[in-house]
């Protein structure tokens, strides 16, 4: 099965389990970007989404986005990166590699303990393409053990290093009933030379081109972390809103 169809098939599937969750008010005033509301996914249920190479994610309207980081956890940085989600109200998703869970676990639990949603990104960001069919599953296998040990549950959400799928992997998370994270927009942001202007102005002219959706930004990249008070801003003036995805349980 193509992965096109095979993303469109999961998007009808995960359309009936999908809820809208309203979000309570916090302490930011008026003017933060806040976060909309939740869509609460039921674990298990598996799927593939982000426009970028499957369907749009079920229940995200026009004019939404919601905002995911790659990469982390890291000391300075993801904390930097949280303390300015929390100074907005906005709430992200954080794909974690495994050896970043081995060693910086408490941050990663800060990430949940601060109302974030988490999952996994690999355990050391190979090209998965380039392993065999064997070793891409051994490292499935060690990551989602890492977030095991972590947070206590097996990981609900993946999202490939480089984007770049591999239909053994396909196959493995569908099994295992784990949704797959693709983009439906990003900011570039791995280029050392970055400065939170050209971010800025990535983002924006991002947003006015896709209208919306799944964002993919860095956490554990010193420019992007120094740039998200001025990033949330951007999508806070254009008028977006922002939507977590989170899992039940």
């Amino acid at each position: 099965m193509g992965l096109l169809h095979y993303g469109a098939k999961c998007a009808l599937i995960m359309s009936a389990v999908l809820l809208s969750m309203p979000v309570l008010a916090a302490d930011c005033g008026p003017d933060a970007l806040g976060t909309s509301r939740t869509l609460l996914l039921k674990r298990g249920t598996g799927g593939a989404f982000g426009s970028l190479q499957h369907a749009a994610l079920p229940g995200l309207a026009p004019g939404e986005v919601v905002l995911t980081f790659d990469d982390g956890p890291v000391p300075a940085l993801t904390p930097q990166v949280l303390d300015a989600l929390k100074a907005e109200c906005a709430k992200a998703t954080f794909f974690m590699t495994g050896s970043n869970l081995d060693t910086h676990g408490e941050i990663a639990k800060r990430v949940t303990e601060e109302g974030h949603s988490a999952g996994i990104h690999s355990y050391s960001h190979p090209q998965l393409g380039t392993l065999s069919a064997a070793a891409q599953l051994d490292d499935l296998s060690h990551t989602q053990a890492a977030y095991q040990r972590v947070f206590g549950v097996p990981a609900p959400s993946y999202r490939f290093p480089f984007l770049g799928e591999t239909p053994v992997l396909m196959a493995a998370l569908a099994k295992d009933g784990v949704t797959v994270f693709s983009i439906d927009l990003g900011i570039t942001d791995w280029q050392p030379a970055d400065t939170t202007a050209i971010l800025a102005d990535r983002l924006s002219k991002a947003l006015d081109e896709k209208g919306g959706g799944i964002i993919l930004m860095h956490d554990a990249n010193p420019p992007t972390a120094a740039a998200i008070p001025t990033l949330l801003r951007v999508i806070k003036q254009k008028g977006y809103r922002l939507v977590h995805v989170a899992w039940e349980g």
